[in-house]
């Protein structure tokens, strides 16, 4: 156990897979996790002096299945393979680290998501800017960005990495500042500037950082070099693929706080069976397309040349629906060259991949072609396609077509590659031969008809014979096994064609492993310009995509302006007019907001009506706008927004101490101290979470403070049940009334749904608890206490006083009035029908009797 000591106290916080023979073991508290985790057998061992160690493990052959599980147990795990073959030694075998896979550097099919980046991100805490790094070594791609704490939340909540590095000194206040994330910690020498940057230099085979644009951008240069110190750490190939970093700027991009993320559901959604808009507008072919889409609708652009040329990219397709179904067909073959690309750098590619990298270079070329001139913001992009028909060449002059996935097995390299490989081959394919000779030659001689040559690793080729037959065996065969119910045998003859057949086998082996090697430093000259390529795919895939989405849903052309308006009409939710019964049409609304002349909307109506839907689809409509996307629309004419606010929703942060009104307040401070002219603000429910009279107030004074704002007047959509908000409008000359229309049909309501100007008095709760089934007696108890609440508008009525109003027995009397009972409601009806004035003693007793007969019948019934 001495070895395996050594080797994890170099590794303590990693679960440590040791090979032995054909097993990786596991130890101690290693054991206990792995077996838990990967539900294996815990056993014990002897551990000298009387004591025992756990010991779990599975064949060395299964670590592809077992590896992922732990990772995606939030586990860091070190592969400690054997270095030398132990048959070669009489010590101790050599054993050493060949890999340290953690949540956060992946290559692993079976870890990573397809459609998701797997983002190792490192933060480096300063003040007043802190430094962000986001790398993912599956994909090679690297980003860096500083600013205030509010900013890289917000980058942490877009971005979702699997793993963060922090430093040890900085553990407390990161979790304080920003949550739990699966933390690993370094010492804080890892995150000094000087070696950051000789860490980058090293890396980009540079000079400078100048090129990148980051060389100003000290904590971001420290928080990358942390996220390089960890790869070199953790893999002794490090990553060649990473040859480039880019920035993320705060002013290319709108601002979208981590509440707005969440409030939105733009990629997860609150209910797990729920649908996000990027579940509804994602119709990528590709890997690379569904991981840039999520980026994009992240990280929507300010810039209108940019978004316009998006727009333009996405009409191309739109105006020619045979390139757009010639292309999606020809991408949906592309595989995922990005992270082919990673694997490729680290040596982990199999032959059969090397073969689809070929193919999807091949498929990229026809992509190209198949965008016709005309078509000039796509052809802007084919024509960066870079020509790698050489590599396509080297790859399927070394492999054969049907090479297998698996290196062990052999046989991937093609004829005509090396004349010696050749040779051996077909001195392996006659030694087999002859060996099929020898079996029909002596079951001729000893006519054993079931005789069989078989082989296995103790003693190789043999002779198999059945027990009935035994007694035919010749002399001079020599007895190696007994089974059950047969005898093997071995030969002089058969061992010397053994001796010829498994040497020029595993001279084979050896030679097509050189190859393999010589082939892939040939390809990784060419991993840059694959990289190239695959990112401007996935930039035609998202285009495609966005396209198919238009046309499917009928979307419009939004029109982007510099101005401070947004004019939507006939705006539809993009999310939920998906998920309507077939037959049923979204209702459309007409939203308008412009800074100077209609800044707020206060909306009021029933719960249920649509308010929240309305608020989230003008937000979706603005942010797919700022994407490049088509957006729901009849028309949409979108004054470029730089934030988008939402304070949508009752929610709670219990594991931190917060209430659902704290959560609230959270919210609505992170808005109004970040807002700006060009700010959208969504408002839903402000003030429900704290008494009536706290939250009328709060509710007013942030409208007054958003009207009266000295340097921004944001545009702001402000649903409430606060009816009282709507006097803002008589003293707030930018602030308008609306309500969304209902329709009353008796004792019910009907949602027409529709955004109507003028505010409304009635909130409807009590037919809306009617239609959700809350019990007659409760709905009557509750209609009599608004009546009284109604009569006394304006004095300051407590929640006991509502006590006094008629305190109700056991069982509550009924009003008949407010009853939905048919029977009542046709007494009631037979009632007000009666004149009393002309009504005679007699008549009003036999009127009487007719009711208390109908009463009776009922109680029959």
């Amino acid at each position: 156990m001495r070895q395996f000591n050594e080797i994890k106290a170099k590794y303590p916080d990693a679960i440590l897979l040791f090979r032995v023979g054909d097993f990786f073991e596991t130890f101690g508290d290693d054991a206990i996790r792995a077996s838990s985790i990967l539900g294996i057998t815990l056993t014990k061992r002897a551990n000298g002096s009387g004591s025992y160690i756990e010991l779990a493990g599975f064949p060395h052959h299964s670590l592809e299945t077992y590896l992922p599980k732990l990772v995606k147990a939030g586990q860091r795990v070190a592969v400690c393979e054997q270095l030398e073959d132990p048959k070669l030694t009489k010590k101790i075998v050599k054993r050493g680290i060949t890999e340290l896979v953690t949540p956060g550097i992946a290559f692993s099919d079976n870890v990573l998501e397809q459609k998701s980046n797997n983002y190792l991100a490192a933060v480096f805490m300063s003040h007043p800017t802190s430094g962000v790094a986001f790398i993912d070594v599956s994909t090679g791609e690297f980003f860096v960005a500083e600013g205030n704490n509010e900013y890289i939340a917000r980058l942490l909540q877009n971005m979702q990495p699997a793993e963060v590095l922090v430093k040890k000194s900085q553990k407390t206040e990161f979790t304080d500042e920003f949550g739990p994330f699966n933390m690993f910690n370094f010492d804080d020498w890892v995150f000094a500037e000087q070696y950051a940057n000789d860490l980058l230099l090293r890396q980009f085979e540079t000079d400078s950082l100048k090129g990148f644009g980051i060389e100003n951008m000290t904590p971001a240069i420290v928080a990358a070099g942390a996220c390089i110190h960890y790869i070199n750490e953790t893999r002794q190939d490090g990553a060649a693929h990473i040859k480039a970093i880019a920035r993320i700027d705060n002013d290319d991009y709108v601002w979208l706080d981590r509440f707005t993320i969440r409030n939105l559901e733009l990629v997860h959604s609150f209910n797990e069976r729920g649908k996000t808009l990027l579940n509804t507008i994602d119709r990528t072919s590709s890997p690379m397309g569904a991981r840039l889409i999520q980026r994009w609708l992240l990280l929507p652009l300010v810039n209108r040349k940019q978004i316009e040329e998006r727009l333009n990219a996405v009409s191309c397709f739109i105006e020619n629906t045979d390139m757009a179904y010639k292309v999606q067909q020809l991408l949906s073959g592309i595989s995922d060259l990005e992270r082919l690309c990673g694997k490729l750098a680290v040596g982990k590619i199999n032959p059969r991949e090397l073969l689809s990298l070929a193919d999807s270079t091949d498929t990229t070329t026809e992509i190209g072609l198949s965008i016709p001139g005309e078509a000039k913001a796509l052809k802007k992009i084919t024509s960066r396609l870079e020509d790698l028909t050489e590599l396509t060449k080297a790859i399927r002059f070394y492999l054969r077509e049907d090479a297998p996935a698996i290196l062990a097995k052999g046989g991937f390299i093609g004829s005509n590659v090396n004349s010696e490989l050749d040779e051996l081959r077909a001195l392996s394919a006659d030694g087999k031969n002859y060996l099929s000779g020898i079996q029909q030659r002596e079951a001729a001689q000893t006519g054993i008809a079931s005789l069989k040559i078989g082989f296995n690793n103790v003693f190789g080729y043999y002779l198999e014979v059945t027990n009935t037959h035994k007694d035919k065996v010749p002399e001079e065969w020599i007895r190696k096994q007994t089974l059950t119910n047969a005898e093997r045998y071995i030969t002089p003859e058969l061992k010397t064609y053994e001796e010829k057949i498994l040497g020029a086998e595993e001279k084979i082996m050896q030679i097509e492993q050189r190859l393999y090697a010589e082939l892939l430093e040939k390809a990784m000259r060419y991993i840059k310009p694959v990289q190239h390529n695959a990112s401007l795919l996935a930039t035609i895939d998202v285009f495609l995509s966005f396209s198919l989405i238009a046309k499917e849903n009928q979307y419009c052309r939004p029109r982007l302006e510099d101005n401070l308006i947004i004019d939507i009409k006939a705006g539809r939710h993009p999310v939920i007019e998906t998920m309507l019964p077939v037959g049923e049409k979204y209702v459309e609304n007409d939203v308008f907001v412009d800074s100077d002349s209609q800044q707020i909307m206060i909306l009021t109506g029933p719960n249920m009506a649509g308010k929240s839907a309305l608020l989230r689809q003008t937000a979706l409509i603005v942010l797919m706008a700022q994407c490049g996307s088509y957006v729901p629309a009849q028309n949409a004419s979108i004054g470029l927004v730089d934030k988008i606010f939402t304070r949508v929703g009752a929610s709670d942060n219990l594991t931190a101490g917060e209430s659902t009104f704290m959560v609230e307040m959270n919210e609505t401070a992170s808005i109004l101290n970040n807002l700006s002219s060009r700010s959208l603000i969504l408002l839903d429910e402000i003030g429900r979470g704290t008494s009536t009279y706290d939250g009328i107030s709060i509710a007013w004074s942030i409208t007054e403070y958003l009207h009266n704002h000295a340097l921004y007047k944001a545009k702001t959509l402000f649903a409430t049940h606060y009816h009282e908000l709507n006097e803002l409008a008589t003293y707030l000359p930018r602030v308008k009334n609306f309500h969304i229309s209902v329709k009353e049909s008796g004792n019910n309501i009907i949602f027409i749904r529709k955004l109507t100007p003028g505010g409304t008095e009635h909130s409807f709760g009590i037919h809306v608890a009617r239609m959700a089934g809350v019990p007659k007696s409760v709905i009557a108890r509750a209609d009599e206490i608004l009546v009284r609440l109604e009569k006394e508008h304006g004095s300051d009525i407590s929640v006991a006083e509502t006590g006094k109003i008629k305190t109700a027995a056991e069982p509550y009397q009924l009003s008949l009035i407010q009853l939905d009972d048919p029977l009542l409601e046709n007494i009631r009806d037979e009632i007000i029908e009666i004149d009393i004035n002309t009504l005679t003693p007699v008549e009003a007793l036999m009127k009487l009797n007719s009711i208390k007969n109908m009463l009776l019948k009922n109680k029959k019934n």
